[in-house]
């Protein structure tokens, strides 16, 4: 062990997944993911169900090398800006060797990794990588940068030049091996299985770690040039002191991106920008002195919320505040790291109207909204308001019935709190 760590070299990593304990704790992994079934039908819990003669058979076919993983479930994800994501699905048991694979591979590689790498790595995020893009635009005075953008990074991965990324640090060859089984397991496209000559399948358990290892190879060849970066996946800035330097930087990360890894750069969408134009990243624009949200972001969390409250749903509005927490919470806690508390409000305030709205619809009538009322403990007479109408939503009596307590009372999630959480 110790002769392998002083020379970072790694001979004997595959007797380790002999081991039902080993791939046990691998399911339990995959378990809590509770990801879709691959090409086989197979679900998380059809396999848990025999999980000790299961995982008994993974061991037994690892151990004689007869293990070969089935292609992948190909799924297409529409993208909210057109085209789509190819996922591949892999079955559950071939998730659970990833799994295992994964857990002896990360302690050996993920320390190595560039510091301004945060994608897919223990203990980072985009938060981190959106400081970091911060730090060195907003402190180290780098305002101009490079936004590469790569096409289908995770498609064009090269075999060859991955294989020989892995082997810089791993010498066994039962390993290796098993490793190329994965990324040449093919797809299956409905009934139709397709070979893979490249890539490795978004989607799989252990893909973002090849990535990783993959892209490493830019990084550190960055590093040695002094050339600032922060990389997320693939989402990779190059930061400059002036216009004419971002333009030779942007280049020669080209000529390496493209001719020595085999990847390609979509020169529509990467450009040389600044931070007085403001940089996108992430789902963020950084500008001079604050961070804000970016505008399609914005504009895609306002059409789910609208179709989440839609007034001719029917819904109680109960189950209408349940369906929408998840969305406000996770825009929430993600879109704290911008400046936007005034933003956030505005959001809530049109967010109770839309609510409001649905309670008027389900009450039908200006009487059932007056009986609420004297229930409060109002007095006197109320116009009648048309229950329909969303500038009813607005009104007086709208929020009197409903005021912003009882909506919290309800349920709903207060997207301005994730400040005073998170502070």
């Amino acid at each position: 062990m110790q002769k392998q760590e002083k020379l970072g070299i790694w001979y004997s990593l595959y007797g380790r997944l002999l081991s039902e304990s080993v791939l046990e704790r691998a399911y339990m992994k995959v378990k809590s993911a509770n990801g879709a079934p691959g090409i086989d039908g197979e679900s998380i819990k059809d396999f848990g169900e025999a999980l000790q003669e299961n995982l008994g058979v993974l061991v037994g076919e690892l151990r004689k090398k007869s293990y070969r993983p089935k292609p992948v479930k190909r799924v297409e994800i529409p993208k909210p800006n057109g085209g789509v994501r190819k996922l591949g699905i892999p079955a559950v048991r071939d998730r659970i060797v990833q799994q295992a694979v994964l857990e002896i591979l990360t302690p050996i590689y993920d320390p190595g990794f560039h510091p301004s790498s945060y994608g897919y790595r223990p203990g980072r995020s985009c938060h981190d990588a959106i400081r970091k893009a911060e730090l060195f635009m907003r402190r180290y005075d780098l305002g101009y940068v490079v936004d590469m953008d790569l096409s289908a990074c995770f498609d064009t991965l090269n075999h060859d030049f991955l294989m020989r990324q892995l082997q810089k640090k791993i010498a066994d060859g039962s390993m290796l091996k098993l490793i190329e089984l994965f990324l040449k397991s093919g797809v299956m496209v409905g009934d139709e299985l397709k070979e893979v000559t490249e890539g490795s399948p978004q989607g799989g358990v252990i893909s973002p770690l090849l990535a990783n290892i993959y892209l490493d190879y830019f990084d550190q060849w960055s590093r040695e040039r002094g050339y600032r970066i922060v990389r997320y996946a693939d989402d990779t800035l190059i930061f400059s002191r002036s216009h004419k330097a971002a333009v030779r930087r942007l280049k020669a990360a080209t000529a390496v991106l493209e001719g020595e890894m085999g990847l390609r750069v979509n020169e529509q969408k990467t450009q040389v920008t600044s931070l007085g134009k403001g940089v996108e990243y992430l789902g963020v624009v950084i500008r001079t002195t604050y961070t804000t949200i970016q505008h399609k972001k914005v504009k895609q969390f306002k059409e789910k919320v609208k179709q989440l409250t839609n007034r001719s749903g029917g819904k109680p509005l109960w189950r209408v505040i349940a369906e929408l927490n998840p969305l406000l919470r996770g825009f929430a806690h993600y879109f704290r790291i911008a400046n936007c508390k005034g933003r956030f409000r505005e959001f809530m305030t049109w967010i109770r109207r839309r609510l409001r709205a649905i309670q008027l619809r389900l009450w039908k009538k200006p009487r059932r909204l007056h009986r609420r009322l004297r229930q409060l403990g109002y007095s006197g007479e109320f116009l009648y308001i048309k229950m329909q109408s969303w500038a009813s939503a607005r009104s007086p009596l709208a929020s009197m019935a409903m005021p912003n307590g009882w909506l919290y009372e309800q349920g709903l999630y207060n997207m301005e709190l994730v400040f005073s959480v998170h502070r």
